[in-house]
């Protein structure tokens, strides 16, 4: 507990109050002290950062007028009625109007300093939560990358600078770190705002239909071609490609993306014709293509003309003091989607958001705050240890297991190459493993 955290007593006997000021301020309270509710309604600001402390019999303005003026004024203000015997009923109506709690005099010192304690970690939460409440609402409106850290400024710098200069960009950050984020801002923050923003997963493609769905083709051009169809690239012309996993390009493709890259031109299947594009290529990868260890069949030629600029974006973990803050964006954009009140940010939520190690990044966190949102998680780091009491030794296992396999679907959005990878285990493993539990893969998709 801070030792100065801040409370109002209003008492109009002196010596009571002079005691229990002393009784506060010796369990590590900042004590304001007033002999009348006049004196504390014209000295509080709006947004006191403590519990008030009443007495109800007092002259002019008694407790229970207080405590009515103080609830209009802050209804999350915590306020804890002293009463003597006779006061005892209107004391119960009052909690059940919305103060915090009541002592009855005479009372022990421990009672009120725990009474207090307890209304004072209320009061810190509250105001903590309107504050993430309001960052995440201004950065909402000012700054797609949400971020208050000095790495996510640079971030957001680097970007208003180079937005406009219509260079390709080689994006390198783990997965569900922001990727295509930094790539809608490119575009948004650019020229080419009002053309197209096309976005091309390479990993979700398989090889024989990557190349028609890049530089698209005439009606004829193989077998089920019935039409003709305009290729993402044509289609991203005047705005900007983005190109998702490039490290997961086939070999073949690479070269083609080279010349279109060099000429700014494309060859649709099918055709002989050359068709000039204009467009800006900004590509992502979750590895280091500089490393020639790393990076395997991907072509140094593309990855040097990729990297004419390329960005970093930092892993959660290495900017958790964003993470609150992200959280409380994300809760409040599910409570509007799903129609439910906005969570307070509990002690439980707040202890799993410290300890946990995000490996899935901004993305695991969205679907954390959704299931809190949903009220189907915020036990935290609790979650572990219940899943690993009752039951024998397999059984425990077997729940663990199955635990571990939601979050890393919950991770990478239902995306099964991606879940396999970051398990570690071979395809039909993962299969057998989703049927053994019961899981349905289809409810880990992306809703976004």
């Amino acid at each position: 507990m801070d030792t100065l955290s801040p409370v109002a007593l209003i008492d109009d006997d002196k010596d009571l109050r002079r005691a229990t000021a002393q009784t506060l301020e010796l369990a590590g309270f900042s004590v304001s002290a007033y002999d009348g509710a006049k004196a504390a309604l014209a000295d509080l600001p709006a947004d006191f950062a403590g519990p008030v402390v009443t007495d109800i019999r007092m002259p002019e303005i008694d407790g229970l007028q207080f405590f009515a003026t103080l609830k209009g004024m802050d209804a999350d203000l915590p306020v804890i009625l002293m009463t003597g015997h006779g006061d005892i009923p209107m004391a119960v109506q009052a909690i059940q109007d919305g103060a915090y709690d009541f002592i009855a005099k005479p009372f022990a010192a421990d009672r009120l300093v725990q009474s207090v304690r307890r209304a004072s970690e209320k009061r810190r939460l509250v105001l903590e939560n309107r504050m993430l409440r309001r960052a995440a609402e201004n950065a909402q409106e000012t700054l797609p990358l949400i971020g208050q850290t000095p790495v996510m400024e640079n971030l957001r710098n680097i970007l208003r600078h180079i937005a406009d200069t219509d260079v390709d960009v080689l994006v390198a950050g783990e997965t569900g770190s922001g990727k295509e984020v930094v790539a809608q801002i490119l575009h948004q923050w650019s020229r080419r705002r009002k053309g197209n923003f096309v976005a091309l997963n390479c990993g979700a493609l398989p090889e024989t239909v990557i190349e028609s769905e890049l530089f698209g083709h005439e009606a004829g051009a193989f077998t089920g071609a019935q039409k003709r169809r305009t290729g993402r690239i044509e289609h991203a012309s005047g705005g900007t490609l983005f190109l998702d996993e490039i490290e997961s390009m086939p070999v073949a493709t690479q070269v083609k993306m080279l010349r279109v890259l060099e000429m700014r031109e494309i060859t649709p299947l099918g055709t002989n014709e050359v068709r000039p594009v204009d467009l800006r290529v900004v590509a992502a990868a979750k590895i280091d293509l500089g490393d020639p260890d790393v990076r395997g069949d991907f072509r140094e030629d593309l990855y040097y003309r990729l990297n004419v600029v390329t960005i970093s974006i930092p892993p959660l973990r290495e900017r958790r003091d964003d993470i609150p803050l992200l959280f409380s964006h994300f809760a409040a954009r599910a409570a509007e989607r799903f129609r439910r009140d906005v969570p307070q940010l509990s002690e439980n939520v707040r202890r799993h958001l410290a300890a946990h190690a995000w490996p899935g990044n901004v993305r695991e966190l969205s679907h954390y705050a959704e299931r809190v949102v949903l009220g189907v998680e915020g036990g935290g780091t609790a979650t572990v240890p219940q899943l690993a009491t009752g039951g024998t030794l397999p059984e425990r296992l077997e729940r663990y297991e199955a635990e571990i396999i939601r979050d890393a679907l919950s991770a990478n959005d239902g995306d099964v190459r991606r879940t396999i990878e970051a398990l570690g285990i071979p395809r039909k493993t993962f299969y057998d493993k989703l049927q053994r539990h019961g899981i349905n893969r289809g409810g880990y998709a992306s809703r976004k």
